[in-house]
This record gives C-alpha cells, structure tokens and sequence, in this order.
C-alpha cells in the first residue's frame, strides 16, 4: 500500500521541478512511511510513498520495464499477479523483482490500454510511456483506493489525495454542488470533489493523457453486471449457499498474499466474523483479529466479538475506548482532504491504531452491506411498495403526521427515529425514497442554512443518482438500487473512511468482500435471494449458518457507532460552539449563523434531535479552517 503523486506538463520544454514533487508527496508520507522514490523525465514527474507489503526489499518504485521505456507509481495490492507474472514470463517477459507492480508494466507492454482489465486488486496507479508520451491512471472496479486528478491550463496533476494537488498550486476555490451534496449525504460523491478544479477518477475507468494530441479521454474498462435469468432458479438454494461458501473461501485465501504480518478486523457482525471465520481455516496460525468498544453498552459490540474469537480460537486484542473525543475528532479532520462526516470513521481510526501497533495489513468485511444487501433502507424500499398502494389520505397526509408526533431519541437506531425517515419519504418514487433515506438534510433545510439563496441555483442532490438508477435496465428493483450504492456511497462513503483512517496509521486495509469474481458473481442474483421479504443478505447468512455461531446470525445489524449525540453535549460542546460561533459563520459567508444558532438552541435543550446535522455542519467547518481557510 503506497501512496502517489506527479505532473506532467502539456509543453515539454517545461520540465518538472525535483523539489517540488518531492514535496507533493510528503504530505502523504502516512500512506508510506518506508520509502520515497521519483522518476523525472524532463516535463513528466511520477513520484511515490511505499509501505512495503510484498517484495519488501526489492520492490522499490517507481519501476520499469525492461528498457526503461515504461514506468509505474501504484498504490495498492494485485491478488492474481503470481498467475499474470507466470503468464507474462511464458510470453518472454523478464522480471527484475517479486513484486505485482512490475506485473503491471509487463501486462501493459503486453495487452496496452486493456491491461486494467486483467487486474484483480484494489489498485490507483500511474503509467508513463515514453515511446508514445502518454499517461495513464487507472482506478480498481470498485474504487477501493483514491485518485484524484487536475486539469489545469498547462498541466496535468495528480495524486491519491487532494493534499499533494493543493501542494502545486491547484485553485481552492469550492465547487457549490458538491458541497451542496455533501451536506445531504455527510461525504463528497464522484466524481467531483470539493475542489471545484480538482476531480476523482471514478471506479472502473482509466485516464489517457497523449501529448500528440494533447486530449483526455475518460474511459470506463468495467462495470457491475446485471443479474441474468441464469440456471441459478433451477438449482437448489444448498448448491448456491455451497458455491457462495466456497467462492468467498477462495477469495479470503487468495488476499491473504503477505510478506509482513497481517490481521483482521472483527467488529462481530455477520461480515467481518465470517472473513474471520474463513481465514481461520486456510491458514495454519492463530488470525489476530482487533476489536474496539464503549464504555456505553448500547455501543458495544465486544461481547460478540469475542464470541467468534473464542469459537475461532483467534490471537485477540481489543479496546475500551474512554476516548479523548475532541481528540479523535481534530485527528479525522486532519486526515480527510473533503468534508467528510461519516462518525463511523472514529471508531475505524482507533480500530486501526489498535491493529497497526501489532500488524501491517488487515482484513476487515467493509463492502457486505452493498453486495449481499444488509442496509436497512432496503428493507424500507420492500415495505414502500406497500405504503405507496395506500390512499393519498393515509399515505401523504395524516400517516406522517401522527408519526411526527413521536417524541425523537437520541439512539441513532431508535424506532422513532426510523419512523420519522421513513413516513417522510415513503410515497415518494423509488429512487427519490431510498435517497431519502439516505440522507441528513433535506433540500428545504440545505436552502434555509444557507447565507445566500444558491439553494435555488443548484440542482437537488437526489439528481445526481438518478444516471446510474437509468443506466441500470433491469427490472429488478433491488438489484439496481444495489447498484447505484456501490457507484456512490460504497466508493466515496464506506471505502473512503476505510483508506483515510486505516492510512492515517500506515495501516493496509482488504476489502475480501469486494473481490471482483465475488461482486461480479452476486449482481448476477436475483434481488430476492439477498433481501428476501425483511430478511437483509439472505443468500449471505444461509451461507454462513455453516460457519458462524447462531449468535452472530441472529444478532441486530448495529454497524460501527459511536455515540455523537452525546459528545455534541458533552466532550464537544465547546469545540461546537467555537467552530459553529456566528462570527465565524460570518466570516466563511456560506451558512446563516442565525438558522445555525436557531438548530444549536434546539438540539442543546432536547426539543429537537438535530445531532446528525451539528455533526454535518461541524466537520464541515473543521475541514474548512484546515484546508481553504489555511
């Protein structure tokens, strides 16, 4: 796991200056603290961060071909690269490490701009060909690692993470649309950033930069397929949950590939146990599996955490955090180069302190959610279809309001709370509903916080959904709700909390449950073999009942919390009433302080629960002081 950075410039009698791109890449020096390395070729400049998981002594970046004509920076892992260097060497290819970075070179020079294509891994990587002066990133299928890209007037740059782009002079200047979804999603989706010049690679698509012809071109080398009327219905249940065991077994003992030590995370829900589970029967040592909880039992998942440890007989470590919350909270603010605020990703960071003090890669079983269905809201979007037949009286009219009534609480899975979603967006069309959902501030909110009337200019947030809902043509309603998550939230939400946090520690995080042949052979399901009638990740679970313990199946799905209501109150107030203060309002001249001051007053005397909005508006003043105010 590495980080990268580099430039090239469209003139090439201009010529890239060492210093400079050796200081685009301190900045994340986090991202791979054992070795710096840089290629300069007059008006191009590939610069690199190693941690050093595979081929440790010898795999050195940036590396080349054979003679030099092609080069590569790449952060991430290719599981199948024993396999690809195998095929490479029969074709005459000479290596000269034992690394999967210089499979890449060797894969280009053999099968060109396919080369991605072949490629199973988490993976952001930068090619330069001297003989035809081109560039090429390239991004996983998933978006399980970062890029970021800017196309300036005289140069390309780019770099795993906006810190390196702004070393180079990019323009800070905020993109209105993308925090105008930030504020409805609590992250900044793809592609844009918050950088108005600044851009992410999306997921499953390469750049081509050609100084012939001095074009872009954006393109896009794999998609999730589409479920298909496949022998699947004709088959027993037995012999798909067997095929399902077998294939995430398969999966798990290929990303155990290591050179260095390696864990797992194990929260004890359903998808980390069982990638626990699996790793403890294809490998020979005890798996160290890492867990963190609360002192707040309606927080802490350890009691089932250590139930798989003891059934797995696991080399277990874990935490009571009794945290230092205004220290968590500056630390995921340093971390995260965009707003971002997803509270889950404290419990990530210290989970990843934890294992990074014993280990230097991690399994954990992020990505489950999106691929078997174990969000919530689907379970919503199956009851919807039951509200949406209602007459309009009861529908949209009184059933709302007697669910307003309900008093809130401050239990993020509290009933009340999940009703009050629910009624608020359930007659809506499907897409608009499970955006819904999904969502913190609604548009009317967004345009009452504003300190200006923009709100009325920008398009509303659920638009941005909208062509991957339209690209998916099947009629299978789960799978293509399945399907426009893994293109947003899975990439720019769940992934982008794992990398930041897990990098902040040089910290290697897999992601088994988003091994390409397993994405790839579950959106091939019918939608009701994952959520079936209000059973979540229904295929998942009749697979892992030959596993797990019965007390991890049957368990709530709790997710990775940590108690922000609380903290806003307590460890945070003064932090919130410092960074939330009318006169700093006034002074970024986004939001109104009065209708901020109007929700502080509200939430901080208990008549309205609007911690999930503080939270928002907070980081989001957090990032600003750090990364535009600076």
């Amino acid at each position: 796991m590495c980080g990268i950075a580099g430039k090239v410039y469209y003139d090439p009698r201009q010529h890239v200056d060492p210093a400079t791109l050796r200081a685009m890449t301190d900045p994340i020096i986090h991202r791979g603290p054992d070795q710096d390395g840089f290629y300069i070729d007059g008006a191009v400049g590939l610069g690199s961060r190693r941690l050093s998981i595979i081929d440790v002594a010898g795999g050195k970046m940036p590396i080349s071909n054979e003679d030099e004509s092609v080069w590569i920076v790449y952060n991430g892992e290719v599981y199948n690269f024993p396999f690809l260097r195998q095929q490479l060497e029969q074709a005459g290819h000479h290596f000269a490490t034992n690394t999967d970075t210089e499979a890449i070179v060797h894969l280009y020079e053999q099968v060109g701009l396919d080369f991605p294509r072949h490629l199973n891994g988490m993976f952001a990587c930068a090619l330069w060909d001297q003989r035809h002066e081109r560039l090429i990133l390239a991004r996983d299928q998933l978006g399980i690692k970062p890029l970021y890209y800017a196309q300036l007037a005289d140069r390309l740059v780019f770099g795993s993470e906006v810190k390196s782009l702004l070393v180079d002079g990019v323009d800070r200047a905020i993109d209105p649309i993308a925090l105008h979804d930030y504020l409805s999603l609590n992250y900044v989706p793809g592609p844009r950033s918050i950088f108005a010049s600044i851009r992410k690679l999306q997921p499953g698509h390469m750049l081509i930069w050609e100084r012939a012809s001095g074009q872009l071109a954006i393109r896009q080398f794999w998609d999730v397929p589409q479920p298909t009327e496949i022998s699947n219905r004709v088959r027993t249940s037995d012999d798909l949950e067997q095929d399902l065991l077998d294939l995430l077994r398969e999966v798990v003992h290929d990303q155990l590939i290591s050179d260095v030590p390696l864990g797992a995370f194990l929260s004890g829900g359903i998808d980390s146990s069982l990638v626990v589970a699996l790793m403890s029967q294809v490998t020979d040592a005890p798996v160290k599996t890492f867990s963190i909880g609360f002192s707040d039992k309606s927080f802490n998942e350890l009691p089932y955490a250590r139930i798989v440890a003891e059934r797995f007989k696991t080399e277990h470590h874990e935490l009571v955090l009794e945290p230092d919350a205004l220290s968590l909270v500056q630390a995921m603010a340093d971390y995260f180069d965009e707003p971002f605020a997803d509270s889950s990703s404290l419990a990530v960071y210290a989970v990843s302190e934890l294992a990074a003090r014993h280990v230097k890669v991690a399994l954990s079983g992020d990505g489950g959610d999106e691929v078997f269905g174990g969000y919530a809201t689907y379970q919503a979007d199956q009851l919807a279809r039951i509200y949406r037949r209602l007459p309009a009286a009861l529908g949209t009219t009184l059933i709302p309001r007697l669910v307003n009534l309900l008093p809130t609480s401050e239990r993020k899975v509290s009933l009340d709370f999940r009703l009050k979603r629910f009624a608020a967006s359930a007659a809506q069309p499907p897409l608009a509903a499970h955006v819904g959902w999904k969502s913190f501030l609604s548009e009317p909110m967004k345009a009452r916080l504003y300190a200006d009337d923009r709100a009325a200019t920008l398009r509303p947030t659920v638009s941005l959904f909208q062509p991957y809902y339209d690209t998916y043509t099947g009629t299978d309603l789960l799978n293509r709700l399945l399907y426009v998550d893994t293109k947003v939230q899975l990439v720019d939400d769940m992934l982008t909390k794992v990398d930041r946090m897990s990098m902040a520690h040089s910290l290697e995080v897999r992601v088994p449950l988003l091994d390409v042949r397993l994405v790839e052979w579950m959106a091939r399901l019918p939608g009701d073999l994952k959520v079936q009638r209000l059973t979540l990740k229904y295929m998942l679970k009749r697979a892992a009942a030959k596993v797990l313990p019965a007390a991890i199946l049957q368990r709530r799905k709790a997710g990775f919390s940590v108690p922000i209501n609380r903290w806003l109150k307590t460890d945070l107030r003064a932090l919130v009433d410092t960074q939330l203060a009318p006169e700093r309002l006034r002074e970024q001249q986004i939001f109104d302080p009065q209708a901020v001051q109007t929700l502080l007053n509200e939430h901080m005397s208990g008549r309205v629960d609007w911690g999930r909005s503080i939270w928002n508006l907070l980081m989001f003043t957090l990032w600003y002081e750090r990364f535009v105010r600076s």
